[in-house]
């Protein structure tokens, strides 16, 4: 067993390639079998004590050791690297390879075999990953559209890749399969979306038929006071439409929210508040209750002055 205080700088905290730690003459094959090490792959070990099943970083370090050449960490874990969404507790690093590159998957590595030309590779930290347009260009193409679009939001909201610079991207990938479906998606996408589950409610009400909500609205009152920002909005309506995550249940959130409400109720704005239970399990209930709110407001005619 070899002392933490022994171990080499080198083999400290980020994963290795047992080869060439024991080419080197810091570590042998013997010690690597005792319980100061963890084996991540076949041939990459990271020292037990920096060990965590939950870092997709430490993951993704991992599994750039065994990429072929012309591989990159992609889709999800790209995007998680590039700073646009948090994986899933246990979720695979995601790689691409080319087809000619052999790479099999396993527990926490899920391998693509595709086309990477150069110029859709980049890196991070060191890192060989899918450049920011070709990262949201596979996850666009995503077969679960609620999913892929969600996706498109974070990575366009984190300015990852800018809209038009993506929609080029895709124009000049129009041969590839998914291209079409990925500029489709792009028109449902908003970069204004803050969270998935505003991308959810957004996507529930369009879906229903109901016009599309302005997101991240500036509600003010009839003289142009401002009041608040609000999820999403029908501006001449004056319909706030809110999504209350978990943090709102933070007794101070929870407090600003009641002033926040009170003056946008006061300035004459509706607001209706939705949590993940009304989007996810009463999405029937919730289109309801917004398509209500539109038909009354609506009837009021001349009633609201935004």
């Amino acid at each position: 067993m070899i002392r933490r205080d022994s171990v080499p700088r080198q083999l400290t905290i980020v994963p290795f390639r047992a080869d060439q730690a024991v080419a080197q003459g810091l570590v042998t094959r013997e010690q690597l079998r005792s319980a100061a090490w963890r084996r991540l792959f076949h041939g990459v070990y990271v020292e037990a004590a920096s060990f965590a099943a939950n870092d997709h970083r430490m993951w993704c370090e991992a599994a750039a050791l065994v990429l072929p050449s012309g591989g990159a960490i992609s889709e999800t874990s790209a995007a998680f690297l590039w700073g646009a969404t948090g994986p899933r507790r246990n979720a695979p690093v995601i790689v691409t390879v080319p087809h000619a590159r052999r790479l099999r998957s396993r527990p926490r590595l899920a391998v693509r075999h595709g086309s990477v030309p150069a110029e859709d590779l980049a890196s991070f930290a060191g890192l060989p990953v899918t450049s920011p347009a070709r990262t949201a260009f596979d996850l666009g193409r995503r077969p679960d559209r609620r999913f892929a679009i969600m996706m498109l939001d974070a990575i366009l909201h984190r300015k990852v890749v800018r809209l038009d610079r993506l929609r080029a991207f895709v124009a000049s990938r129009s041969s590839w399969p998914g291209a079409a479906v990925v500029a489709a998606r792009l028109e449902e996408a908003e970069p204004l979306t803050e969270s998935p589950m505003e991308t959810l409610l957004r996507l529930l009400i369009t879906d229903a038929g109901l016009p599309r909500p302005v997101s991240q609205h500036d509600a003010t009152t009839a003289g142009g006071r401002w009041l608040a920002r609000v999820d999403l909005a029908y501006p001449e309506l004056g319909i706030a439409i809110e999504y209350d995550g978990d943090h709102h249940r933070d007794p101070q959130t929870f407090q600003n929210d009641i002033a926040r409400i009170r003056n946008l109720e006061e300035a004459g704005w509706l607001v209706l508040r939705f949590t993940a239970n009304d989007v996810l399990r009463q999405p029937a209930r919730t289109v309801r209750s917004i398509a209500t709110a539109r038909r009354r407001r609506s009837a009021e005619g001349g009633a609201w002055r935004p």
